[in-house]
């Protein structure tokens, strides 16, 4: 009998969560799924297994989402003592999903006995222990809006030539790579050699195949000159926002950092939040504005040269046919040289809380706001959309954690030549940052396509179409990039068919865990 088991699975998941970024000890994310792999096998019943799975979850999004915490710092209506609680309660909610992962391996072990008295671990009980790991990831991000972030498939990320497999596959599918390695690892400890070499042999053609699939199509003598790109990093925190002239001081900086015309063009990237003032025409009240919104346009404008183009972030106002305000946009305009506005995006992935107070009336009775200011909720936009900018190209956009929703992020009717995607993580300390970019680095995989982000704080980056950073400010730096945009890949595979490939590689598992089961019979 085991001693302890809660205890050791909530120690496994915490060890796990540091195999993402900022520590990246994949190893150890390996070791702590092991660990969880033999506690779930050996659980005597459904109520045990489902109990050891929740604490493993529970050590493992405590850690991993500890940088939520560092949002109530900033907020005047909230203690920041909340945050630690709130990590907690996020966690144990988060927690629910490896539990019912845990609980569908535990019923598949538990459903044959194997030929000859044999009851110890074996490929069948991992193979679907990995196929159920990818359905509870895909619930996870389905179900209350969604929230995907740190897949165990992202532990890939520090070992590059697996994590081009996610052009074929995707992140989730990962994950069952992952949970597979972890297995294989578990059953070296029983002599099971011949699983650990089949898994191996398979991470070494996930490679390969991932490594070669959808090359870069080789410029020539007529391939138009690639785009110079400047990224502007202010290095202004939420600690400033209640200064009274927060407004005129990011924008005066922004401005600074962003001088440097010249005849070539050049496409300037903002992150978000940085234009505080309203900086659409036409709303029907003149009291909205606080400053006259064509000076903050011409002053942007000011900063380009004759063939440059800005993207940035501010908010939108929407009305109701009697001039009410209904709602507010999360949103990103393409500014030229005149001050002349671009197509709006609006964000379409908002965070709850964050963005939108669900049940308004009873939470706003308890005292709790959304951390983003303003009495007014925001709206949610179409979803991904692809704009197109004259002397730029196809840009497809994505604000803040929008970029972390695989098989979302791309326009099903247009694909983009790019990925724009400016968020504000100065809210979260300095793990969230580095998670909030390492995510972005797999979509940019998955795609094919090279993401440009910008961050007030960082980390700030200008990512290739296989999710190299090729050019970054650090986490708390002030500063400008300038490099050029990287080229798109041919649409990848899981351009092609989406998700539809983690489901497709779950149900083969699965049908793979049965067949070894009938045959040991």
């Amino acid at each position: 009998m085991l001693r302890r088991p809660l205890l050791t699975a909530l120690f496994a998941g915490l060890i796990s969560a540091t195999g993402f970024a900022p520590l990246n000890l994949w190893p150890l994310l390996l070791l702590g799924l092991a660990v969880l792999l033999h506690l779930v096998h050996e659980a005597p019943r459904l109520r045990a297994a489902l109990a050891r799975g929740w604490m493993f979850g529970l050590g493992h999004f405590a850690v991993g989402n500890n940088w939520m915490q560092h949002a109530f710092d900033y907020q005047d209506k909230l203690p920041p003592a909340l945050g630690y609680l709130a990590v907690l309660l996020v966690a144990c909610y988060l927690a629910i999903f490896p539990a019912v992962a845990c609980g569908l391996a535990w019923r598949f072990k538990a459903a044959v006995r194997i030929h000859a008295g044999w009851e110890g671990p074996d490929s069948a009980y991992v193979l679907a222990a990995a196929a159920a790991w990818m359905v509870s990831e895909g619930l996870r991000a389905t179900l209350f809006t969604g929230y995907p972030w740190d897949p165990i498939g992202l532990g890939w990320l520090t070992v590059d030539p697996v994590a081009q497999g996610a052009a074929l596959i995707g992140t989730y599918a990962l994950s069952g790579v992952m949970m597979l390695a972890a297995g294989a690892l578990y059953l070296l400890w029983f002599r099971n050699y011949h699983f650990a070499a089949s898994v191996a042999a398979s991470l070494v053609a996930l490679a390969l195949l991932g490594t070669a699939h959808a090359p870069e199509i080789p410029r020539t003598a007529e391939s138009p000159p690639q785009l110079r790109v400047r990224i502007v990093q202010p290095n202004i925190g939420q600690e400033a926002l209640h200064d009274p002239d927060y407004n005129e001081k990011v924008l005066a900086r922004m401005i600074a950092l962003s001088k440097g015309a010249s005849l070539e063009p050049r496409l300037l990237i903002w992150p978000e939040g940085m234009v505080n003032d309203l900086i659409e025409d036409g709303y029907p009240d003149p009291r909205w504005y606080r400053v006259d919104p064509r000076i903050v346009r011409a002053r942007i404008g000011a900063t380009l040269g004759p063939l440059d183009t800005a993207l940035i972030g501010g908010n939108a106002l929407f009305f109701d046919d009697k001039g009410r305000i209904t709602g507010a946009g999360n949103s990103i305009w393409p500014v030229d040289p005149s001050g002349m506005l671009g197509k709006r995006y609006d964000k379409a992935h908002l965070v709850p809380f964050g963005e939108y107070l669900p049940a308004r009336p009873f939470f706003e009775a308890l005292g709790i706001a959304r951390f983003a200011a303003g009495d007014v909720d925001f709206v949610r936009g179409p979803g991904p959309q692809t704009i197109e900018i004259n002397g730029v190209g196809k840009v497809g956009m994505l604000i803040c954690y929008e970029v972390i929703f695989s098989g979302q992020v791309v326009d099903p009717l247009e694909r983009p030549d790019f990925i724009f995607n400016p968020s504000n993580d100065a809210w979260f300390g300095s793990w969230g940052p580095a998670q909030h970019l390492a995510q972005a680095r797999m979509r940019a995989i998955e795609e094919g396509l090279p993401i440009l982000r910008a961050t007030p704080t960082g980390i700030s980056a200008v990512i290739d179409a296989r999710g190299h950073v090729v050019a970054s400010i650090p986490h708390l730096e002030e500063g400008a990039v300038d490099a050029l945009l990287p080229a798109p890949r041919p649409p990848t595979l899981f351009a092609r068919i989406g998700n539809a490939a983690a489901a497709a590689m779950a149900l083969l598992l699965l049908l793979f865990a049965f067949a070894i089961r009938r045959f040991a019979r």
